[in-house]
């Protein structure tokens, strides 16, 4: 095995030297990573869930800077339209639309994909970024607990909207941003909602990440890689206005070593601007490198909870199933690819 593997691997091994801003600077000299071209995105539509804040605004200032025409979705029109000011003065054009959706409400998230339907001829690439840390137990006005709502059933009914786009836009991808917290959370699919516990927001949102993770590998499993590919990637540990919210005391120590927003949003970067057939169909990325699913035993989710969690999120989303099964599974990548990037 080629000894940057091996190191990489052992890198992979320690969490924090993997997570923290090590994990970039070590790899970006192990592999030489190289930055996008400019204008690699030229001509390519972006779509971009929560890009007035953190992460998701990271990832729109550099999607945009690729030449992208960059569609923002989210809940807020004066950050939203403040964002596509700031982005047409970068950048010296418009090609920045703002789509108004609360994600946390299904029926905005209709509206939103007839107009992305009726404007729009291509889609690229779309990142799920979107996430919120609820310190008390909601529900939305469709009646799901809002944590769940807004990062998992939102997300899938925005993809199965838009799927019929994805599928006549060659190398189309969808990206979803998780993050390690899901290592440490077993998916409870007897319990979804939050129902029959104490609440603990800092958990649901781990739980939300590992279900959406899921759904990824189910969604590959169920779409061939010809049509859309479908990936997760761990952006580390960032430096961000949520961390810092929903947990300060993490951010305080590991402040020297969180990652910049830039670092963070690299590998999401990467798999938007690389070639389709480069990217692996159902796995998740970290600094480049596909990585495994899972830390714990007991977290992992089986293929059979998967199909559950698949059918529960379409009953909660109110839609038809988007991707039914076929008579025989889907071979994501060739046999040789995943001993490869295992």
């Amino acid at each position: 095995m080629n000894p940057r593997f091996i190191l990489d691997d052992l890198l992979e091994i320690t969490v924090v030297g993997s997570f923290s801003s090590i994990g970039p600077a070590v790899r970006r000299r192990l592999f030489r990573w190289q930055a996008p071209r400019p204008a690699s995105l030229r001509d390519r539509t972006v779509l971009v869930t929560g890009p007035t804040s953190g992460l998701g605004r990271a990832a729109a200032a550099t999607l945009a800077g690729l030449g992208a025409r960059l569609i923002l979705v989210g809940r807020s029109p004066e950050r939203l339209t403040a964002l596509r000011e700031e982005l047409i003065a970068a950048n010296g054009e418009d090609r920045f639309p703002v789509v108004v959706a609360d994600l946390s409400s299904l029926a905005d998230v209709s509206a939103a994909v007839a107009t992305i339907l009726a404007s729009e001829s291509r889609l690229d690439v779309l990142l799920d970024n979107a996430g919120a840390i609820h310190r008390q137990r909601t529900e939305t006005r469709d009646g799901i607990e809002a944590t769940f709502a807004t990062m998992v059933v939102a997300p899938f009914a925005l993809v199965s909207g838009l799927l019929p786009l994805l599928r006549i836009t060659p190398g189309s991808r969808v990206i979803n941003v998780t993050s390690g917290g899901m290592y440490a959370q077993r998916l409870r699919l007897d319990d979804l909602e939050w129902k029959g516990e104490p609440w603990d927001g800092t958990k649901a949102y781990a739980r939300a990440k590992r279900a959406g993770v899921s759904l990824i590998r189910e969604w590959a499993r169920r779409v061939p890689a010809d049509d859309v590919r479908f990936v997760s990637m761990h952006p580390g540990w960032a430096d961000t206005p949520g961390l810092r919210a929903a947990l300060p005391g993490f951010a305080r120590v590991m402040n020297p070593i969180l990652r910049t927003a830039s670092e963070a949003i690299d590998t999401a970067m990467w798999l938007a601007t690389q070639p389709a057939e480069a990217l692996a169909s159902g796995r998740l990325y970290h600094d480049r490198r596909t990585r495994p699913f899972d830390r714990v035993p007991a977290t992992r989710v089986r293929p059979t909870e998967r199909r559950r969690l698949w059918d529960a999120v379409v009953g909660l989303a109110g839609i038809s199933d988007p991707a039914p099964l076929g008579p025989t599974p889907i071979q994501l990548y060739p046999a040789t690819t995943r001993r490869r990037t295992a």
